[in-house]
């Protein structure tokens, strides 16, 4: 596919995908949406990508969803009736819940401003960074909507549901240094210190961890989160240990320690994930 609303540059085997219309706040829109869908599959297919960082051109992140009749909206024309759910999904859960399933470690570098489906399709993302010029809200009481992109599963489950509640009633938008107190991000940074400080969390985990562990972990987490009992996570991540310590990277990882040498590991996703995986469906996520 060829991008028109997004960049996708890969350089240290860090991918950057940046949102890409400058000019309209890189508001989300249909293409910008299959375009971001493409970037992912292709992404985690390709085993020359250790991690993803997401950022956006210009002065914001993603303004929200464009609301011209070209644009993104709910995923559908104004008026259009809702007989089929699956036809009608919202633009932003056609995106979060790919991420959500991702082998890839994702970064959101948020440079600006971040409203809307700008803010909820970073909540599937693993690590989020803001810039001190960052504003974000989730403002879709304030459009007369409901919440998108699944954020109403994703977002108590990062902040707890007091400050979710909070958030989402009013719609109002806050800076971004109040989201660390809560742990929508991680870090704010001056705004030429953020993508260098991205670039320096994508590469400790390109450089230093396994491929397939980093897949298997980041999948653990996200899945086991809203499991009933941690026995449920308890089985789950024996069998995955069992099955790693048989592996070579395992092995590739203690010999690296023990010689004081950085590793290599051998093994790569696209080949030699375990065959339970992905254990929480019978088949992969279909893009």
């Amino acid at each position: 596919m060829e991008y028109t609303q997004i960049e996708y540059e890969i350089s240290d085997r860090i991918l950057t995908i940046t949102l890409n219309r400058p000019e309209r706040l890189n508001a989300y829109t249909r293409v910008m949406c299959n375009e971001l869908l493409d970037a992912f599959a292709r992404a985690d297919a390709d085993d020359d990508v250790r991690v993803v960082i997401v950022t956006g051109a210009g002065r914001a992140f993603c303004a929200g969803a464009d609301l011209s009749p070209d644009g993104a909206g709910s995923g559908r024309r104004r008026g259009e009736p809702v007989d089929d759910v699956e036809e009608h999904r919202d633009l932003a859960g056609r995106l979060t819940l790919p991420i959500y399933d991702l082998k890839k470690p994702i970064i959101a570098a948020i440079n600006g401003p971040a409203a809307g489906v700008g803010v909820t399709m970073t909540l599937a993302m693993d690590i989020r960074l803001a810039s001190e010029n960052a504003r974000m809200g989730f403002v879709f009481t304030r459009r007369g909507i409901v919440t998108e992109g699944a954020s109403n599963w994703f977002l108590p489950r990062i902040v707890g549901m007091g400050k979710a509640a909070e958030w989402i009633l009013t719609g109002r938008v806050f800076g971004a240094q109040e989201a660390p107190a809560h742990g929508l991000v991680t870090e704010v940074l001056a705004p030429e210190a953020l993508i260098p400080r991205a670039r320096e969390i994508a590469l400790d985990i390109a450089q230093n961890t396994s491929a397939i562990a980093v897949a298997l972990c980041r999948q653990l987490l996200w899945k086991m989160v809203g499991a009933d009992h941690p026995m449920e996570a308890h089985k789950i991540e024996a069998k995955a240990l069992e099955w790693a310590f048989q592996q070579a990277d395992a092995q590739e990882g203690i010999a690296s320690f023990l010689e004081k040498r950085p590793p290599k590991f051998p093994m790569k996703p696209s080949t030699d994930m375990p065959d339970f995986y992905p254990w929480w469906s019978e088949r992969p996520f279909t893009w």
